[in-house]
């Protein structure tokens, strides 16, 4: 499966396995995507969040 990169277009390549929320990157520029939906062959990507580190403050 395919989907475009919501940064710069390029195409990213979804493994017909994926699941909902596992994480992909873009072999362009490195942009993190989640899986939000799988339809029928189709899927939906959203931009993964980041999880900073707080360093305990």
């Amino acid at each position: 499966m395919e989907a475009k990169c919501l940064e710069c277009d390029a195409n990213v390549h979804v493994e017909n396995d994926a699941v909902i929320g596992e994480i992909i990157t873009c072999p362009d520029c490195g942009a993190d995507y989640e899986v939000a939906a799988l339809n029928n062959g189709t899927v939906t990507i959203k931009v993964a969040e980041s999880v900073k580190e707080d360093w305990g403050e």
